[in-house]
């Protein structure tokens, strides 16, 4: 996302869809400190990490996207929440 979008857009991304740094990183895979260093073009998300990014930025140019995606989050988990971003991208 660094890379492919700038890091500003990184934070963007994780505001609109409500969810601090952990809870990207839990979807992500990543560190909080991990999430940190990307939001401040530090370092850069693997390739997996990357395109899973890629996705939930399509995902949320949905309405309301954000608060189902917390939700999902909070309460059936990460898998859950993945699942459903990754839907909601294929879905476009």
């Amino acid at each position: 996302m660094v890379q492919d979008i700038a890091k500003e857009k990184l934070t963007e991304l994780r505001k609109k869809l409500g969810l601090t740094q952990a809870e990207l990183g839990q979807l992500v895979g990543a560190h909080t400190v991990t999430v940190s260093r990307w939001e401040s073009g530090h370092a850069d998300p693997s390739p997996y990490q990357q395109a899973l990014l890629e996705e939930f930025a399509q995902a949320a140019q949905k309405e309301d996207f954000g608060r189902t995606i917390k939700n999902l989050v909070i309460g059936a988990g990460i898998a859950a929440a993945i699942y459903t971003l990754l839907k909601a991208a294929r879905e476009g």
